[in-house]
């Protein structure tokens, strides 16, 4: 009797590797085109002008990179995410956190698509959509992790950082900004999602993939 075949720890199929890069990018690209935009901006305030004003197309100079990194990021994370859902266990509160992922994805492309001063109503709408839609994607997704050892360590993680995102939205809703003014609140609402799809693109990165098993041929065939 051959000996079983030793245990190589947690696994991921090469379709992840895929799609947790897609989710880097993602992140990367739209935090270096919303610094870039920021920075050709005349006297743009992180704590007094929204992340839209950068998106402004009377405002803005350079609005197209920013508006075009945003469908991007939206683009990239929706597929990604197809990518990348084996890296999850099977059970429903994976389903519903990815599911929540894609829809706050299409919602950020619907928030590069209409500008806010091109469509106000439609930009508030789905900046809302993105921030709650990711807020909770993250804290259904921290509870999906449980007893999966691929995510040893980025549960609490992922839990805090939607957690943060939802009471930052909340508190950005109600008028609060602590000091921090509108700006500083969006900041304080975008940055956990974003900086956990760049984190946790690395992390699925690092873990090892496997190939579908290649039986051998039987005799004669």
């Amino acid at each position: 009797m051959s000996s079983p075949e030793p245990r190589r720890g947690p696994l991921v199929h090469r379709s992840v590797h895929h799609g947790a890069a897609l989710w880097a990018i993602a992140s990367a690209e739209f935090i270096v085109a919303m610094v870039v935009t920021q920075l050709k901006y005349p006297g743009y305030s992180d704590l007094h002008n929204y992340i839209s004003d950068l998106g402004n197309t009377q405002l803005s100079p350079w609005h197209d990179l920013f508006n075009g990194a945003i469908i991007l990021l939206g683009v990239l994370v929706v597929l990604g995410t197809i990518l990348a859902q084996t890296a999850f266990p099977s059970r429903k509160s994976s389903t519903i956190g990815l599911g929540l992922v894609v829809v706050s994805a299409l919602a950020a492309i619907g928030v590069g698509i209409s500008p806010e001063n091109v469509n106000g109503t439609v930009h508030g709408i789905a900046s809302g959509v993105t921030f709650v839609g990711a807020g909770l994607a993250l804290v259904t997704l921290g509870f999906a992790m449980f007893r999966d050892t691929r995510w040893d360590g980025f549960r609490a993680y992922t839990l805090f950082s939607g957690l943060l995102t939802l009471i930052a939205t909340a508190l950005f809703e109600a008028g609060r900004d602590f000091a921090l003014g509108v700006g500083g609140m969006e900041r304080l609402i975008v940055a956990p999602p974003l900086l956990w799809l760049l984190v946790a693109g690395i992390h699925l990165l690092s873990v090892p993939a496997y190939a579908p098993r290649i039986l051998p041929k039987s005799p004669g065939v």
